[in-house]
């Protein structure tokens, strides 16, 4: 909550420099500010958090992005005193402290990170703090859900604390998973896929890249065949115009033209990084982006950890890449990464060699208008999520990680006839 107090005037800035000015008064806080970041924050949307300079008293000029969660841990001492920001809350703790060590801690804060002197915060503390707390925030107790006394020393509050954050993460994630899998029940397969011919070269090219038996070089080649039809496949997608060019023999001929400002191809790192040459092969200055999205093994959620996109990427058509699609958890965070930064949904196309049914219909159910293009789709996921009968991890086998590489000699080596 600190992030959110007000710029203050030239007159307020005096004020602040005689430690005259309340910073403890719910009218030093910009709670509108507040409220729709932490609601836009809820929703699962980026936003921008003012970073606050505790010895200018000012906001600096460059702001701090924050991406959604599944867990948001919002803190401030005003936190219950604004009515609709009290509404958002879904769980409300009120940390007890002795006065006499939040007297301490304010001292040592103020000192040695904010460069004041001791008299300067005992003024602030009796004239402001103390008051601040007796007036506003004590009286707020009563609409916590748990009171922790001894703050961070008390393990048994903060077990239980966790727990319900667990049982309420675990709760919630059964539900959206039951809505997605009823959902997908004797439903077909939505609109917005299009899954490449199944011709024979498309078959034999499954054949050869699903087979435990094939060697990485084998695999590595023959990925690349499939995904530069996929990528080509993608590209009848995107918008046309009618043109007309004068052929070398004086001739008019009635083609088509790309009717759009860019083409710029996002990969999910780090499989969907594998299909960017088959992109640049086919579209000349394409721009390339990455996101970098890693499922945290103790929650199993997706977790966005790097982000580089082009700059003006919302005027252009997305192709998302990423090379299989399970579940579709992080392909769903990586489209709300994109539609943050300006990008239509309907410009957008997740593209995979690979895809479950529940990662289609998930997609599809999150984002409508997403065009989803694959080469195959395959019915289940097992207890693991891993598609199923699948590829395999493709990363692992694309860049030798699994350790069951099997290089064999040129000569000894069959090559498939497609």
């Amino acid at each position: 909550m600190d992030s959110f107090y007000k710029d203050l005037s030239p007159e307020e800035q005096n004020l602040a420099a005689s430690n005259d000015y309340n910073f403890d008064h719910p009218g030093a806080f910009d709670f509108e500010l507040l409220v729709s970041t932490l609601r836009k924050l809820k929703q699962g949307k980026s936003v921008k958090i003012p970073v606050y300079d505790f010895t200018t008293h000012r906001r600096q000029k460059d702001w701090k992005n924050v991406y959604g969660a599944s867990v948001i841990i919002f803190e401030g001492i005003m936190s219950f005193v604004d009515k609709e920001l009290l509404q958002l809350l879904d769980m409300k703790i009120f940390v007890d402290t002795d006065s006499d060590i939040r007297l301490v801690r304010r001292l040592r804060r103020d000192i040695t990170e904010r460069g004041r002197d001791i008299e300067g915060v005992i003024k602030q503390y009796n004239k402001f703090v103390k008051p601040a707390f007796e007036q506003y925030i004590e009286p707020t107790m009563r609409l916590a859900d748990i009171v922790v006394p001894r703050g961070g020393g008390n393990m048994v509050a903060i077990d239980l604390i966790v727990q319900h954050v667990q049982s309420q993460l675990e709760e919630r994630e059964l539900s959206v998973r039951a809505l997605l899998a009823s959902a997908q029940q004797n439903q077909p397969l939505p609109q917005t896929l299009s899954v490449l011919e199944s011709t024979a070269q498309v078959r034999g090219l499954h054949t050869i890249i699903r087979s435990k038996d094939t060697s990485r070089d084998e695999f590595i080649f023959y990925s690349k065949r499939l995904m530069r039809l996929l990528i080509e496949h993608a590209l009848t997608f995107l918008p046309s115009q009618p043109c007309t060019v004068q052929t070398p023999q004086g001739h008019e001929y009635e083609g088509l033209s790309y009717n759009g400002r860019g083409i710029t191809g996002v990969s999910i790192l780090r499989a969907g990084e594998t299909m960017e040459p088959a992109l640049r092969a086919v579209c000349k200055d394409v721009r390339i982006g990455k996101i970098l999205i890693q499922t945290n093994l103790d929650s199993g959620e997706p977790e966005l950890h790097y982000l580089r996109l082009p700059k003006d990427i919302g005027e252009d058509h997305v192709i998302l890449m990423d090379s299989t699609v399970s579940t579709g958890a992080a392909a769903m965070m990586a489209v709300r990464v994109l539609l943050d930064h300006e990008v239509q949904e309907d410009k957008i196309a997740l593209v995979s060699l690979l895809m479950a049914e529940l990662g289609v219909h998930s997609v599809a159910y999150a984002f409508p208008k997403v065009k989803i293009i694959t080469t195959a789709v395959d019915k289940s996921l097992d207890d693991n999520l891993h598609v199923i009968p699948g590829i395999g991890d493709f990363g692992d086998r694309y860049f030798g990680t699994d350790g069951t590489d099997r290089w064999r000699d040129e000569e000894d080596r069959e090559q498939p006839s497609y």
